[in-house]
């Protein structure tokens, strides 16, 4: 197993004080607050209470009041409008609340999603011929668009408009559209950049209701799928996505649209969600029907008001998502075996080949054998007669980058520092996995490789109480730059009553200066040896709440340990 390294975020004394008279709060949280830049007691009020008043202006957002005209234009002339969207959870949110949207306003309008493996990522050659041959004149793009220059320009040709809804990066040169809706467009003055795909088509709702008088809630409505879509992108948690992903799940939880409430259902969901909950329930089922299948039936489930009718299409997501998740461990396995059986543990990366593989799963095998081997690791297969691949990186390593460097053994690439994908021909396997083995041996640090946990505050088990359990709940929901406060206590105590369960977690009962505390530690029995000894060591850990046989108890949720330095 991976052992990992354990860096406390740095705080300043001075600014938790001074916040702690204005709050009048335990230290604790002052320094969890001023670690995520909350440093006065307006900026504590906006946090904890996230509102609605407080999104900002979308016509602020460069193109907002051409997109704006453009759309009325076509209202108000009867054309045929075609909302266009990605097949990942992001792609398909957007295009079920849009579509629903301009459907309110318009009859003439229909929803496109691209198939995965027969038109690839973005917009698309076919989606634009399928625009044409319905007589289509405007296409609004949500979540992809900002590269495709060419097929905007062959739109262009056959009398097509584009306004693009994206949140990717832009090159220098933009597509020739009739509007361009991206905050991350270096003249675009407005004020939050952060946006999902799915958050810029908000925005465009809220220009549009605007504009033509409507209620808030026309808009608002979606904020479920909003928060799905956060949730799965793995935006930052900040500014306006702090207020639609607050707002979303609490709709979530009290009155989901009936393709969300169908999801849960299928997968036996009975609890208050959380958004943690939404990646691990919502998410994975949406991308199956894009993996296994064609990704439309996502967004049929989400703008279905018949209940029954919404069951019917979850049902055939929660099938995909099973069969995914056969695949996943089937390919994970099988990849595991491979490199089990290879003797240079000393490689810096993890390139795996098989032709057999399923294309759709590549990229979840690929952080699979991160979390075994943490390196920099691409997984291809057979696609056609070319070969395409998955590839994840390690924290803190631009994946991107070094792949680019790779591209004189390659037919396409793209992706970002994190996460990107390629093809190229079978035989030039090898040539590419020794050259990028070779750029990222010369350019990783060797600490990248080692995991790291970041840890918030050092404390104390007798300041873990439900007063503070209570306190961390209002910081929710957690995701990037808010994650889930991370603890560390030192010279900790097995009292005797530790033990292995299901023979990798451990069940922790242990002490610190007569204060006992009760917890799990999810794949930590390897470790369960430093309990044994006797000696005290220190923890890494969240607080939580184990709701069992109807009962509630404080817990804590044991991240690591280590031996006392």
């Amino acid at each position: 197993m991976i052992n990992k390294r354990w860096n406390i975020l740095p705080t300043n004394i001075s600014e938790i004080q001074k916040l702690q008279k204005e709050l009048k709060v335990n230290t604790t949280i002052c320094t969890l607050l001023t670690q995520r830049s909350i440093k006065t007691y307006n900026q504590a009020k906006d946090f904890f209470r996230p509102n609605l008043d407080n999104l900002h202006d979308p016509f602020l957002m460069k193109d907002m009041q051409k997109a704006v005209v453009t759309i009325c234009n076509a209202i108000n002339n009867n054309e045929g409008i075609l909302i266009f969207g990605d097949y990942d959870v992001d792609g398909t949110t957007a295009v079920a609340s849009m579509y629903q949207f301009i459907k309110l306003l318009h009859a003439n309008v229909q929803y496109y999603i691209p198939h995965r493996y027969r038109e690839g990522y973005g917009v698309s050659k076919a989606g634009i011929d399928f625009a044409k041959a319905n007589n289509i004149s405007l296409i609004i793009s949500l979540d992809c668009g900002i590269k495709s220059i060419d097929l905007v320009a062959y739109a262009k040709q056959l009398c097509i408009e584009f306004i693009i809804c994206d949140h990717h990066l832009p090159d220098k040169e933009l597509p020739n559209a009739a509007a361009i809706l991206n905050p991350k467009q270096v003249d675009c003055n407005y004020p939050f950049k952060e946006l999902c795909g799915c958050g810029v088509g908000l925005k465009l709702m809220q220009a549009l209701s605007h504009t033509f008088g409507l209620a808030e809630e026309t808009y608002l409505q979606f904020l479920d799928l909003v928060a799905s879509a956060i949730a799965a992108d793995i935006v930052p948690i900040v500014d306006e996505n702090r207020i639609f992903a607050y707002y979303g799940i609490k709709k979530i939880n009290t009155n989901p649209c009936a393709g969300i409430k169908a999801l849960l259902k299928t997968a036996s969901v009975q609890k208050i969600l959380h958004i943690s909950d939404l990646v691990f329930f919502i998410a994975p089922r949406i991308n199956a029907a894009g993996r296994m299948d064609d990704a439309k039936k996502a967004v049929q489930l989400f703008i279905e008001q018949d209940e029954e009718a919404a069951i019917e299409i979850a049902s055939l997501l929660h099938s995909d998502n099973t069969d995914r998740r056969e695949e996943d461990a089937k390919i994970t396995e099988e990849a595991l075996n491979m490199l089990a059986d290879i003797k240079n543990d000393h490689k810096k990366t993890t390139v795996v080949y098989q032709p057999h593989w399923h294309k759709g799963v590549v990229g979840i095998v690929a952080s699979r054998l991160i979390e075994n081997y943490y390196r920099p690791t691409i997984v291809l297969t057979n696609s056609g007669e070319i070969a395409a691949g998955s590839a994840r990186s390690v924290v803190g390593f631009n994946l991107y980058e070094a792949i680019y460097a790779c591209k004189e053994y390659l037919l396409g690439y793209g992706g970002h520092f994190a996460a990107a994908g390629m093809t190229l021909l079978p035989e030039n396997i090898p040539a590419f996995a020794n050259k990028f083995e070779e750029v990222v041996a010369n350019s990783i640090k060797p600490e990248t490789l080692i995991p790291q946990i970041l840890i918030d505050a050092e404390i104390l088990f007798s300041d873990v109480t439900e007063v503070l359990y209570n306190l961390l709940l209002q910081m929710e929901p957690f995701g990037p730059e808010n994650m889930k406060p991370i603890f560390v206590s030192r010279q900790v105590l097995n009292n005797r009553y530790s033990k292995v369960v299901k023979e990798k977690h451990i069940r922790f009962v242990v002490e610190q200066n007569g204060i006992t505390l009760t917890g799990i530690g999810y794949n930590l029995a390897h470790k369960f040896y430093l309990l044994e000894s006797g000696n005290p060591f220190d923890i890494v850990f969240n607080i939580g709440m184990n709701d069992f046989n109807g009962k509630t108890n404080l817990q804590i949720v044991v991240l690591d340990i280590k031996a006392c330095a």
